[in-house]
């Protein structure tokens, strides 16, 4: 199975792109994992770059570290967008935010933090600044940052929505549905120059991906498989599992959609002491029961150009600009 993904991946860098910008939309995975702390598989973020917008889609552990791997310093960000609370997917404001002030050169943010997201961010952003208020006003003082660097500007918005527009790029959001006691929940949608990506944050079987997604260049969607026994006798782990997209669920939508690649994203393999989480090529394997498109287990550092093809490209973990 393996074999099978990287020959995919092969052949989709090997399609040509003559009339693509080159390197004008691109997306990075900064983290494909879940709470587990893995350092393989940080916790959920993206990286989308379109034209002169850079823009990160949540925030989870290890985000300011991929970021730092692929080049991009923090304070270079133009946006950031959050699709709910869980702190899989907060856990790296702070650090973004307060290290992206810095002015080493993996920070040198001089305007305000610009983050967008359903009703909630802006008391997120409140509880952070009166948390870390000592830490800034020490810094101002001593190292003589630039104030308006750590300046916030937080924006909510109700779903559907365009939320952000910029130098021909537009953000959509639009509601997923995680279950009713996991509100709001939204997926992003990132059109540039006719092409678009399509992100569904963490969803059960959602129609509305489908209707976002139909056509995208490029789907990004959560999975979660989990060993059957554990399914059986753990009632926590049966109403986690209900928050998620199966394998054969996730195909089914890859289907109706029809993007040019789907890839999974928010990697969760359930599993205890008594019975293992499911391998991973396992999940590509069942989703080929209701799919047999283009697919790609995604892996933190991968990277995708957007164009008349959908290219990928690793970027190695190793590297430390």
């Amino acid at each position: 199975m393996k074999k099978r993904l990287m020959r995919l991946g092969c052949t989709l860098l090997m399609l040509p792109a003559a009339m693509a910008w080159a390197g004008d939309f691109k997306v990075t995975l900064l983290g494909t994992g879940v709470p587990n702390p893995r350092p393989d598989r940080f916790s959920q973020s993206t990286l989308v770059e379109a034209g002169s917008q850079k823009m990160v889609f949540d925030m989870g552990r290890g985000v300011s570290i991929r970021l730092w791997q692929a080049g991009i310093p923090m304070g270079s960000i133009n946006a950031h967008f959050l699709t709910h609370f869980h702190s899989d997917h907060t856990i790296g404001v702070p650090d973004l935010w307060l290290t992206g002030w810095l002015q080493p050169p993996y920070g040198r943010r001089t305007s305000p933090f610009l983050i967008y997201g359903p009703k909630g961010t802006k008391a997120l952003m409140d509880g952070l600044q009166s948390a870390y208020a000592d830490d800034i006003k020490i810094r101002l003082v001593d190292e003589r940052n630039p104030p308006a660097g750590i300046a916030v500007d937080a924006k909510e918005f109700e779903a559907p929505a365009v939320v952000y527009e910029r130098d021909g790029v537009k953000v959509s959001s639009f509601v997923v549905d995680q279950g009713d006691d996991i509100k709001p929940s939204v997926g992003y949608k990132v059109e540039y120059r006719g092409r678009s990506v399509v992100m569904s944050d963490d969803t059960r079987l959602s129609s509305e991906v489908v209707r976002q997604a139909t056509g995208a260049d490029l789907l990004i969607h959560e999975v979660a498989v989990i060993a059957p026994d554990l399914l059986k006798r753990s009632p926590s782990f049966q109403r986690i599992f209900g928050h998620h997209t199966s394998p054969e669920e996730a195909g089914t939508v890859f289907a109706r959609a029809k993007p040019k690649l789907a890839v999974y994203s928010h990697i969760a393999r359930y599993g205890d002491a008594a019975t293992p989480a499911p391998p991973e090529d396992a999940i590509v394997q069942q989703t080929r029961k209701t799919y047999d498109g283009p697919l790609l287990l995604g892996e933190d550092l991968m990277q995708f150009d957007i164009g008349e093809t959908v290219t990928m490209s690793r970027i190695p973990a190793s590297r430390n600009p």
